[in-house]
């Protein structure tokens, strides 16, 4: 009985076995996917540029990429106040070569209550998030940024279809003018529709130009500013030894300079005193003889 049991139970035992090995080998064939983990270092490339005094700069990395056929224009203004105007220009100058950017123009004011220097940017757009960024390690307090963008691809590709068909259209009648027009009136027309199509050419040119520049080049307008301790304007100004001095000699040349002018205006008279005082000379010594 004993010897009966055993041999059911190792049945039991073996046909358990089998049938985890089944579903198993089940599972493996309806799904198995080797994934390899590895471990992934994420690394940012900074090519921060440096400025002798100690700024660093985000680099072009940081940057909100535009799409080659987009066409964005972009701009902003900005006010910064800053430790020292004078400095803070000095080092945004410098930021500005590095990035192939320039200054168009320029305005220091200075009076008693704050210096203040406003200047205008020109930036090739795809440092202009950069350039953003690296004055941004530069002042103390950022008053405002106003950043702003135009989309003129639907514009540019428009101007460009209707330059490609313009000058389709000249260069028909140019073959015209050459192979079909045979008077003077028929070729005067057709010169005269080449003038007009030749002055609409120019003119998309032209306009294709404007905005490849204004796209090209970002314009970033700035304010920077520092307060002063306020100062009260004296009611008198003394002036000091060697102002008086520098005075009185303009003085004294000016005094020069007009006599000497006032002979040339007065020089007929001067000869004729001259004269004057010759002959009574002559008679006063015939006198005098005779006596």
């Amino acid at each position: 009985m004993n010897v009966m049991l055993n041999k059911s139970r190792i049945k039991f035992l073996i046909f358990y076995l089998l049938f985890l090995s089944f579903m198993d080998c089940s599972v493996d064939g309806r799904y198995k996917e080797d994934v390899p983990i590895e471990n992934v270092d994420i690394t940012t490339s900074y090519q921060a540029l440096e400025v002798n005094d100690e700024v660093t700069l985000k680099s072009d990395m940081a940057l909100n990429n535009v799409p080659e056929n987009l066409k964005i224009i972009k701009s902003a203004s900005a006010r910064y106040k800053v430790e020292d105007v004078k400095k803070a220009t000095r080092k945004i100058k410098k930021i500005a070569q590095k990035y192939r950017a320039y200054i168009s123009d320029l305005r220091f004011e200075n009076n008693l209550y704050k210096k203040e220097n406003r200047f205008t940017i020109k930036i090739p757009q795809e440092h202009f998030d950069a350039m953003m960024d690296s004055i941004g390690f530069i002042v103390e307090l950022i008053e405002y940024e106003n950043i702003s963008t135009e989309d003129v691809t639907e514009e540019y590709i428009d101007i460009q279809t209707r330059l490609k068909t313009k000058i389709e259209v000249k260069a028909l009648y140019e073959s015209i003018m050459r192979e079909k027009a045979k008077t003077i009136e028929e070729i005067l027309q057709t010169e005269e529709k080449l003038r007009l199509i030749q002055e609409e050419i120019e003119s998309a040119q032209g306009r294709l130009k404007y905005l490849t520049n204004k796209v090209s080049y970002s314009t970033i307008q700035i304010d920077l500013y520092e307060t002063v301790e306020y100062t009260e304007e004296p009611e008198r100004y003394s002036k000091t030894f060697v102002s008086k001095s520098k005075e009185g000699l303009s003085f004294g040349w000016a005094m020069v300079e007009g006599f000497v002018i006032g002979l040339t205006y007065f020089w007929p008279l001067v000869v004729l005193g001259v004269i004057l005082i010759v002959v009574i000379r002559k008679k006063l010594k015939k006198k005098t003889q005779n006596i």
